[in-house]
């Protein structure tokens, strides 16, 4: 984990490892993840489709279908429990109390059947308590705070009723029903159009600075996570790659996928073109754990260590850690 930290963090997760058992055999997905969260900071979790960023954090609470799912190792402690370790009742306290969790798909996360203020008012009855009319005005109080206009009457609609972009605001309000201490939003932006991701992405930061709650941002965008970020944490292959402040990782990227995920970024040339670069190759399927460096055989700079021994996390100074036996900066191994 990163050093220096003066308070005790709100989320403290070590050493997750998750599996999948399927029929062409065991998928390492989460391979030892360990990283944590301070009260009223946002970590994004960047990386390719595939490299283990959601199912991470979904395997926080226990979200995977199990089988054929399988949380084999670590702990997560939050308020004093490991909740690894909660019973199912206890469990699902935390879920949607003190952890929200915004989904990918407002289209397909929300009940087509059910009308939105039912589904907002539903955790705020079940984790505290309120009556149907204190749950109500609670409900249409979430909406006026999301940025959806004539709340009360909203209410009574359904999904289908609304845009991609109000629907994921009523995903954002839902989340936010029981004033969690922490909000994980996976790619909450992913199926919306860029003008509403853009709308989406300034809400979210304003609820940050009103509501101080702790953020979880999972995104394969860098450049949203520049501007979001206080930490970001690289994963490639289940494996934490690379993990710093959000402007020591941007100015100084020390592991060769962080700067592969940094080159794709649009940029213009002399000429004024906009120039994009790609990764070649694909991530590794991980039937088997990787006694290697998972992205050697996608690295330009990999070499025979590489092949034979995969790095751990090292200190690089000032919370800066990286997973790499080569050395960037000096364009020479470790």
């Amino acid at each position: 984990m990163l050093g220096g930290r003066a308070i005790k963090p709100v989320l403290d997760v070590t050493d997750l490892r998750t599996v999948f058992h399927t029929q062409d055999g065991t998928v390492h997905a989460v391979n030892g993840i360990s990283f944590y969260l301070e009260e009223g900071e946002l970590l994004s979790v960047v990386g390719e489709s595939g490299s283990g960023k959601s199912v991470t954090m979904m395997s926080l609470l226990k979200l995977l279908p199990i089988p054929p799912a399988e949380i084999v190792a670590g702990t997560v402690e939050f308020d004093g429990n490991d909740l690894l370790k909660l019973e199912p009742e206890a469990l699902r306290q935390v879920r949607g109390g003190d952890i929200g969790f915004i989904f990918q798909d407002p289209m397909t996360s929300l009940n087509p059947v059910f009308k939105v203020g039912f589904q907002i008012m539903e955790p705020l009855k079940e984790h505290l308590g309120l009556s149907e009319k204190e749950a109500r005005k609670r409900a249409v109080e979430l909406l006026e705070l999301v940025g959806i206009p004539s709340a009360s009457d909203r209410l009574d609609d359904y999904p289908h009723q609304f845009s991609g972009g109000m629907r994921q605001r009523v995903m954002i309000a839902i989340a936010l029903a029981c004033d969690p201490k922490i909000l994980i939003a996976d790619e909450p932006t992913t199926a919306l159009d860029v003008t509403i991701q853009a709308q989406i992405i300034e809400l979210v930061k304003k609820l940050r600075q009103k509501l101080g709650m702790a953020i979880v941002w999972i995104t394969h965008d860098l450049g949203v996570a520049a501007g979001i970020s206080d930490r970001i944490m690289v994963m490639y292959a289940g494996f934490v790659v690379e993990h710093a402040k959000v402007k020591d990782l941007y100015r100084r990227p020390l592991h060769p996928y962080t700067r592969a995920l940094l080159a794709t970024l649009p940029t213009d040339d002399e000429e004024g073109e906009d120039r994009l670069k790609s990764i070649s190759g694909l991530p590794p399927a991980l039937h088997e754990y990787p006694n290697s460096c998972p992205f050697a055989p996608r690295c330009e700079h990999a070499f025979d260590r590489c092949q034979k021994e995969n790095p751990l996390l090292m200190e690089m100074g000032d919370g800066h850690q990286v997973a790499c036996w080569w050395d960037v900066e000096k364009g020479a191994p470790r």
